[in-house]
C-alpha cells in the first residue's frame, strides 16, 4: 500500500501560502570561465536561468553543460523573500505564470538549487518557449513541516508537497521501515557541495564522474554503488536520469546535511553533472531517517522516480 494509505489520517493539516518568483536570467562574474577538476577552463552553460529542451527522464550525463536543470529557475530580488521562496516551496507544488507571453501557463516545482536560492520549476515545452527572464510566477507553496499520514516514527519528510509521495515508489506495510525504490544507493563519501547546508533550501551535489565509472550497484542485496572505479575515480552516472530517486547512506538531512552513521537520505535528481570539483548531479532531499525507519531498494534498470506525468506536466 502507499505511504498515505498505510496509516490513518488526522494530525496537523498542511498550510498553503502564495509566493512570488521571478524567472532568473543567467549571470556571470568578471570572467566567463570556471575551472574543472583538471584545471581546464569552461563556460558554465545551463547553470540557472531558463533551460529549453531538457526534461525529467533525460540522462544526467548527456547534458553538455554545468548543473543543467530542466525548466525555469525562479528567484526573487529581495534576499529574504528569495530564501523564503526556496525554503517554503515543495516538489509537486503548483505554479502559474502571471506575466508575459506565457501568462496563464501552469507548471510544478520539480527541484531546488542551494546556490543563491533557486527554485526549479517545470512547464510544458511549448510554455517554456514563451517564457522570458523577468516573467513573474506565483507558487502555491505547501508541504514543508507537514508529516504525511503513513510515515513511520523516525522517518522525516521534507521538500515534498501533499500527494507527492503517492506518485513515487514509496511504501510502508504498517510495520518496520518505510521502503523507497531508488535507481542507486551511494555512500556518503560521494556527497559534495551542499554538505553542512540546510536541507529545506539546498540540494546536495553527488561527486560522480560523467558516464561510466562504477555506477553499477555493487554490494549484494543492499545495492550500494560504494566502490570507486578501478582507476580511483568516484562512481559514474551511467543510467542516472533527471527525476530519479537516489539513496545516500550514513547521511542525516533533518537539518543541516551531514554524516551520521546508520542513517539514510533519499532525494530526487534535480540537475545534471558539473565539471567543478566537489560538484555533480544534485538531489533535493525528500526523506531521511535511521535504518530502523527508512530503507531503500535499488533497481538500476526498472526504476521510475519523479516523472512529468507524476507532477501534471503532460
Amino acid at each position: 500500500m502507499s505511504a498515505a494509505e498505510a496509516a490513518g489520517g488526522g494530525g496537523l493539516r498542511a498550510v498553503a501560502v502564495n509566493m512570488l518568483g521571478v524567472v532568473e536570467h543567467p549571470s556571470l562574474g568578471d570572467t566567463p570561465y570556471r575551472v574543472d577538476a583538471d584545471g581546464h577552463p569552461y563556460l558554465p552553460v545551463g547553470d540557472g536561468g531558463l533551460v529549453l529542451g531538457v526534461r525529467l527522464g533525460d540522462p544526467v550525463s548527456a547534458l553538455a553543460g554545468d548543473h543543467v536543470a530542466p525548466g525555469a529557475c525562479l528567484v526573487h530580488p529581495d534576499p529574504a523573500a528569495r530564501l523564503a521562496l526556496v525554503s517554503y516551496a515543495c516538489l509537486g507544488n503548483e505554479v502559474e505564470v502571471r506575466t508575459g507571453r506565457a501568462a496563464g501557463a501552469h507548471g510544478a516545482v520539480i527541484g531546488k538549487r542551494g546556490e543563491d536560492g533557486r527554485l526549479i520549476t517545470g512547464f510544458r515545452q511549448e510554455d517554456l518557449a514563451r517564457l522570458r527572464p523577468g516573467d513573474e510566477v506565483t507558487v502555491r507553496a505547501s508541504g514543508q513541516g507537514w508529516r504525511p499520514p503513513g510515515v513511520p516514527p523516525g522517518a522525516v519528510v521534507m521538500n515534498a508537497g501533499p500527494g507527492l509521495l503517492d506518485a513515487l515508489p514509496v511504501s510502508w506495510p504498517g510495520h518496520g521501515p518505510l521502503t523507497v525504490g531508488v535507481r542507486m544507493i551511494l555512500p556518503s563519501k560521494v556527497a559534495g557541495n551542499g554538505i553542512g547546508r540546510p536541507a529545506a533550501a539546498w540540494d546536495l551535489d553527488l561527486q560522480l564522474t560523467a558516464g561510466a565509472g562504477g555506477a553499477t550497484p555493487a554490494g549484494g542485496a543492499a545495492g550500494v554503488a560504494g566502490a570507486a572505479a578501478g582507476d580511483g575515480r568516484p562512481p559514474g552516472t551511467d543510467g542516472l536520469l533527471l527525476g530519479d530517486l537516489v539513496a545516500v547512506t550514513d547521511l542525516d538531512a533533518r537539518h543541516n546535511m551531514g554524516y551520521r552513521r546508520g542513517w539514510l537520505t533519499v532525494g530526487v535528481v534535480v540537475h545534471g553533472t558539473s565539471p567543478l570539483p566537489g560538484h555533480g548531479p544534485g538531489i533535493t532531499p525528500l526523506l531521511t531517517g535511521p535504518a530502523s525507519a527508512l530503507s531503500a531498494a535499488a533497481d538500476a534498470t526498472g526504476h521510475t522516480g519523479l516523472t512529468e506525468s507524476g507532477v501534471g506536466l503532460q
